[in-house]
């Protein structure tokens, strides 16, 4: 490994990063622009905003011939947000949890998970799983929408900007996405090829934990900043469109072939008990609370998880 490779790394997520919050930023202006209320994009505008990197870094890894890598971002994202994110923002502060993640939000992102297991379990995902898998996200925005309460949804940034301002910074958002992302991408398969490893370990260790740096970020900025607002419905959310967008959107512009079997008949798994555990941990030892033990207990199963990538 040289450090020509380490750069592009480094250089194509931090691009790729500035890119996803430009965008978002465009993105929530222009709707408030266009009077599209805050409840709406709340749960669509600024959820797809931040899976961005996740969905151009995945259709980009599949159309360069890597769908390993585009398989194990969504699952990797999917575990990392879980495991890594939310362990680290538990451990540095408890959170409560609202009764809508367990009945609403965690119910949903099971299904997603679920269902993510009976489509990829044949090895192909087909343009028209991706379909299905689309009409899901619709179907599941639509519902979002319908159950929850006006007052759960708040913006951190509800400034209008000009309309040329914000298509500005649409355009430059899009832009830093695009290479970014390319960049990124050629990173991580020269990683894989320096050390000799799959493409779906470096999509589960670096791309997916890279593409979640900035909720992990955005965590732990609100811990320290005394914000309650972090909840744990906001990273299920993110896990159901990781699945039902970038894996459907992706699986739309060209079908996925899972080449490296483990993601079938292991990784698949790992995120289906890091998303069944949640629950559990919601109600003990403390009710509708997560604090630093169930951080711990988290971090703990994640550290081993790619402790195991890592060794085997």
């Amino acid at each position: 490994m040289d450090l020509n490779t380490i750069s592009l790394l480094i250089f194509g997520l931090t691009v790729l990063i500035i890119g996803g919050n430009l965008l978002l930023k465009a993105a929530v202006s222009i709707s408030l622009r266009f009077g599209i209320p805050k409840l709406l994009i709340g749960m669509t505008v600024v959820s797809l905003a931040t899976s961005a990197p996740e969905l151009i870094v995945s259709i980009k890894s599949a159309l360069k011939g890597s769908p390993d890598l585009a398989i194990s971002n969504v699952l990797g994202s999917n575990i990392a947000n879980l495991g890594l994110v939310l362990g680290i923002t538990i451990l540095f502060s408890p959170i409560s949890i609202s009764k809508s993640v367990y009945r609403k939000e965690w119910p949903i992102m099971m299904f997603s998970a679920i269902y993510f297991l009976i489509v990829i379990v044949d090895g192909t995902i087909s343009k028209i799983e991706g379909g299905i898998l689309v009409c899901f996200l619709v179907m599941t925005i639509s519902a979002l929408i319908k159950l929850r309460d006006k007052s759960e949804v708040e913006l951190e940034n509800s400034n209008e900007d000009s309309l040329f301002k914000s298509l500005f910074i649409l355009f430059f958002g899009g832009l830093f996405l695009y290479y970014g992302s390319e960049w990124f991408i050629d990173g991580a398969i020269m990683l894989a090829n320096s050390f000799g490893i799959s493409e779906r370990i470096i999509g589960i260790t670096v791309v997916s934990v890279g593409t979640s740096i900035p909720e992990l970020v955005t965590s732990l900025v609100a811990v320290f900043n005394k914000e309650k607002s972090i909840s744990l419905g906001n990273l299920l959310g993110s896990n159901i469109f990781n699945v039902f967008a970038v894996l459907g959107i992706t699986s739309l512009v060209t079908p996925l072939t899972v080449l490296d079997q483990s993601i079938i008949n292991y990784d698949i798994y790992v995120m289906l008990f890091f998303a069944a555990i949640i629950l559990p941990l919601i109600f003990f030892p403390k009710k509708l609370v997560l604090g630093r033990k169930e951080g711990i207990i988290i971090l703990l199963f994640y550290t081993l998880y790619v402790y195991q990538l890592l060794i085997n």
